[in-house]
């Protein structure tokens, strides 16, 4: 006599239905379309979870955005002296500084602006040499 899988297989179909609590219709009540419903529920919270951390990131560009021009300084310009400067500082926590502390991002602003005119001074002595040696 063939042995079925009997309370492993109930086990298993009520773990399932418990997952798809909330979900409407046949997605709730059926076995075969509450697997496909949770299977791709869970492939879309797999995209999403990175998805999530790239519309951030664009929040924070566009807050920081904001933040420089309010200070007369392109985005790109304030990255760039950042790098310039050293500061270690990631663009959430600089959006977060931006919006809580402005004193403190202004600071910040000040030592980039100091950064980026010394380098736009090097950068304009090499172009001269070099125009001088050509």
């Amino acid at each position: 006599m063939r042995a079925t899988k009997g309370a492993a297989r109930n086990k298993a179909k009520k773990r399932l239905f418990r997952a798809v609590e909330g979900f409407v219709g046949g997605r709730r009540r059926l076995l075969r379309t509450a697997k496909e419903t949770l299977l791709r529920a869970g492939v879309f919270a797999f995209r999403d979870r990175r998805a999530k951390k790239r519309s951030f990131r664009r929040l924070f560009i566009t807050r920081l955005s904001a933040a420089a021009e309010m200070r007369g300084l392109r985005y790109s310009r304030l990255i760039h002296g950042l790098q310039l400067c050293g500061f270690g500082l990631d663009r959430k926590s600089l959006s977060e500084l931006a919006i809580h502390d402005p004193e403190v991002f202004d600071v910040i602003v000040s030592r980039v602006r100091e950064a980026l005119g010394r380098h736009d001074a090097e950068v304009a002595e090499r172009q001269r040499t070099k125009a001088r040696t050509a």
